[in-house]
């Protein structure tokens, strides 16, 4: 029993000299990192999984394990650059998509703005079935964008893009989902632009392709973000283009955008901030389904609207505003939108009317898949043989 109690006491002294021994020399109680009780990937499948079952019906089974896959990219072709990029990759089997187009696409249908000033309503209910339609020639696009994807159900992947003689490099790989906002905007000659929400630049850099923009304001409110956004100007556009007058590149709060500059653009882009589902069902590291950042995703449907609002007001009468996001959430893409056509009017004064995308959808119906019946907008949705997306997209037109 003596012995034992010996043993006891030395063994707390022993514990009791560790605090003395040199760091270097102590051994490590733990050695691995304790996993993560509930990763910020499983919290957002759960979260899709409840949700998207629901908005989604059985396409979201397909969606999901599209979602869950390696995502496809395209090669954004970069006019700036001096090598006979295209040849190459079309050699490979790359198409250019935006030239691949159905021939029997549908006439464009306008549809009018819903006139709330009669009913007093706190929601704007805007549905393509209740709308007046009218016949107009086919929806016109931004030109001289090229965008190269590989066939439907073909996952090859791009090799990195080669610097040309001049430091320019050939193409840029992003979602080719992505370019369809920037097709849709029909950015023409001389148009004055803004991108209220531009990095980290792939659609930037779309929209400076057509070689059309006579202003372009390019303005992100993350000032990290706009660093990598000028860094992959600097790698695809010229320094004389980047150093002209012309182009403006800003970190301002984009929600207050309204209040110095209005009236001003004939295109506004506004690509806001959202749960991005892709990444969040990949990527734990910035992932906004972090329980740290559950605040900052709640606030994100109000963060939008204000966004929207913001683009709205920067934008000239008969000025065109694309809305667009990479998230299949309905309250970040219908519900922002159609609360933004209500305050617009009834607190700023401002009629729009919606432009039907559905001749986009059939323009590009062999390249993406999109989402059947969407009573506002189009989304492309990701699919196992073409997983692109998730992009919705909205056009609103000024009217006064």
């Amino acid at each position: 029993m003596a012995l034992l109690m010996e043993t006891r006491l030395l063994l707390r002294k022993v514990k009791d000299l560790r605090c003395l021994t040199q760091k270097r020399h102590r051994v490590k109680e733990k050695w691995a990192a304790t996993r993560i009780k509930h990763p910020a990937t499983g919290l957002a499948l759960q979260n899709f999984d409840s949700t998207y079952s629901v908005q989604l019906g059985p396409l979201w089974l397909s969606v999901r394990a599209a979602l869950l896959s390696e995502r496809k990219y395209g090669a954004l072709l970069n006019n700036y650059g001096h090598d006979d990029v295209q040849a190459e990759l079309q050699a490979k089997g790359c198409k250019d998509f935006p030239s691949d187009i159905e021939t029997e696409a549908q006439p464009c249908l306008e549809q009018e703005p819903e006139v709330a000033g009669e009913e007093e309503s706190s929601r704007v209910s805007v549905n393509k079935s209740d709308l007046d339609a009218q016949q107009l020639p086919a929806l016109q696009l931004s030109p001289n964008i090229k965008c190269l994807v590989f066939p439907r159900g073909d996952i090859t992947r791009f090799k990195p893009a080669r610097p040309d003689m001049f430091g320019c490099l050939g193409y840029y790989l992003m979602d080719a989902a992505s370019v369809l906002p920037c097709l849709a905007l029909n950015v023409q000659e001389g148009h004055n632009v803004l991108d209220l929400c531009a990095a980290p630049g792939g659609k930037t850099l779309a929209l400076l392709q057509t070689k059309s923009i006579g202003f372009f304001g390019v303005n992100d409110a993350s000032v990290s973000r706009t660093t990598r956004l000028r860094k992959v100007l600097h790698s695809y556009v010229p320094k004389p283009l980047l150093s002209d007058e012309k182009l403006r590149i800003t970190t301002f709060d984009g929600t207050k955008w309204g209040e110095f500059e209005k009236n001003t653009f004939d295109r506004v882009l506004v690509d806001v901030p959202c749960t991005t589902d892709r990444h969040s069902l990949m990527e734990d590291d910035n992932n906004i389904f972090s329980k740290n950042r559950t605040g900052e995703r709640r606030r994100l449907p109000q963060l939008q609207l204000d966004l929207l609002l913001a683009g709205i007001e920067a934008a000239c009468p008969g000025g065109e505003i694309l809305y667009s996001t990479c998230t299949l959430s309905q309250i970040q893409n219908l519900s922002v939108v159609e609360q933004a056509i209500h305050t617009a009017r009834e607190d700023h004064g401002i009629q729009l009317q919606v432009v039907d995308l559905r001749p986009l959808t059939h323009m590009f119906r062999k390249t993406f898949d999109f989402a059947p019946d969407l009573p506002l907008g189009e989304m492309v949705v990701p699919h196992l043989a073409a997983n692109f997306g998730p992009i919705y997209m909205c056009k609103l037109r000024r009217l006064t």
